[in-house]
């Protein structure tokens, strides 16, 4: 999110080849990642080569979790002819989310700071998820009057066929829901939600036996109290039932959050996030932030188990039988 802490993704270790990985995965923030086919894809803030310009985006796919390929450039930030028109002196793109439709593909993201103009959401189109992209041509939805529009979160509701549009940052920390068209890249009308308890960033939503959740950051993203909540509701807009934290700071990483969740060709869940690898202490953290992904457990009431960060291998992705958990 903030250009000056994102080490924007990714990744030095990956600029001319593969990388073999354990947690973390590799340097990188706010990672959004999806499976396409047999292989998981990472879009995360941040451009090829380990830029920390924060003036593209990159994104990686391994269909193992230990060896991961660099896709090249998606977008620049000199691709998007709207951007200068509020007048701000610089500008970043942070935060980027993916969807699929119609055999098209669309990156949603950020473009900041909030200060001295509004914030401003983005969306791009390709034939691949690798891209290039090409931007729609105009802002989909701009910030302003405490709303921090940033983080970009699309979800299709498979139910309802509604497709929603979350967003909302740390000015304001209030979470904004659209409905969009079919075409992916115009609004149709704003729903209105409940902000829930603890939010502050990042939203994103997944949908289990009927059950939707809504996990979010919590807290100053570069403090130990950036942390991942969750509530979940009968509908993609609510209402929400808090059900508290599930990923927070321990004994050897700080600041986890700004995650997804992504469910394996076998049905397992994962939780794909960023954190810092450091001892217990007070914020503001500098330096690089980290990928790395690991196993969501439910329980059998539906409720997420508290998450245990691990520096260990990934779980291995395998086809087979749908699992429950």
């Amino acid at each position: 999110m903030r250009p000056f802490s994102c080490i924007a993704a990714a990744l030095a270790l990956a600029a001319t080849g593969s990388v073999m990985a354990r947690n973390p995965q590799f340097e990188g923030a706010d990672p959004h990642a999806v499976m396409i086919g047999d292989e998981m894809w990472i879009f995360p803030t941040g451009g090829p080569g380990g830029s920390w310009a924060a003036d593209r985006f990159g994104a990686f796919s391994s269909r193992d979790l230990k060896t991961w390929r660099p896709r090249g450039e998606l977008i620049r930030r000199d691709q998007i002819k709207w951007i200068e028109d509020d007048g701000a002196r610089e500008h970043f793109l942070w935060a980027p989310g993916v969807a699929t439709r119609g055999g098209k593909w669309y990156l949603y993201y950020s473009v900041g700071p909030q200060n001295p103009t509004p914030s401003r959401i983005g969306v791009a189109i390709a034939d691949r998820p690798e891209g290039p992209y090409r931007d729609s041509g105009r802002p989909l939805v701009t910030g302003g009057k405490g709303f921090e529009a940033i983080d970009p979160m699309v979800f299709q509701d498979r139910r309802s066929g509604k497709i929603y549009l979350y967003a909302g940052g740390s000015a304001g920390a209030t979470l904004r829901v659209w409905e969009l068209k079919s075409d992916m890249i115009s609004i149709s009308r704003e729903v209105k939600v409940v902000t829930p308890p603890q939010f502050t960033e990042g939203a994103f939503l997944h949908e289990r036996n009927g059950t939707y959740y809504l996990s979010y950051s919590h807290g100053r993203f570069n403090g130990p109290d950036y942390s991942v909540h969750y509530a979940t509701a009968p509908s993609p807009v609510g209402p929400w039932r808090y059900r508290g934290a599930i990923l927070t700071s321990d004994g050897a990483h700080q600041g986890p959050g700004h995650h997804s969740f992504v469910t394996t060709p076998d049905g397992r869940t994962l939780i794909v996030y960023h954190r810092w690898d450091r001892g217990p202490g007070p914020g503001p953290f500098q330096g690089e932030r980290v990928v790395a992904i690991d196993r969501v457990d439910y329980a059998p009431d539906g409720t997420i188990r508290s998450i245990r960060m691990t520096d260990a291998e990934a779980p291995i992705l395998t086809a087979g039988r749908p699992s429950r958990r």
